[in-house]
């Protein structure tokens, strides 16, 4: 069993969510369960399934919980896409955070890659 809290992503993906979660008090109150609820959900999801994977036994079974982690990263920066679209933010903030995504998105991409060469 893996000790989450010393893995740099993790720490890094729980900033990510205190980020999101300011950026959240942006959008309009009209959008409290749809994309507010959606970008809470998926960034929390991040961090939340690099700890879960941390409790599995087998290297393959933390791949597993690495990859949904990635997919939320995805959502997460096609919510932010959404966000900017529709003028809910600047594309400044939406650059900013994405950058802090993608960066995320390589670091767990390459764990995973690493994790994969282990079993």
């Amino acid at each position: 069993m893996r000790n989450f809290r010393e893995l740099g992503i993790w720490k890094d993906a729980v900033a990510l969510v205190k980020e999101v979660y300011e950026l959240i008090k942006q959008l309009p109150e009209s959008e409290k369960f749809g994309l507010k609820s959606q970008m809470s959900r998926c960034a929390v999801s991040i961090p939340a399934n690099i700890a879960e994977g941390c409790a599995k036994d087998s290297q393959k079974d933390f791949v597993r919980f690495l990859q949904i982690s990635l997919g939320s990263a995805f959502e997460l920066e096609t919510h932010l896409i959404i966000c900017r679209e529709l003028s809910f933010i600047s594309e400044g903030d939406e650059l900013l955070l994405t950058e802090k995504i993608n960066q995320l998105q390589k670091r767990i991409n390459a764990l995973m890659k690493y994790s994969k060469s282990k079993y």
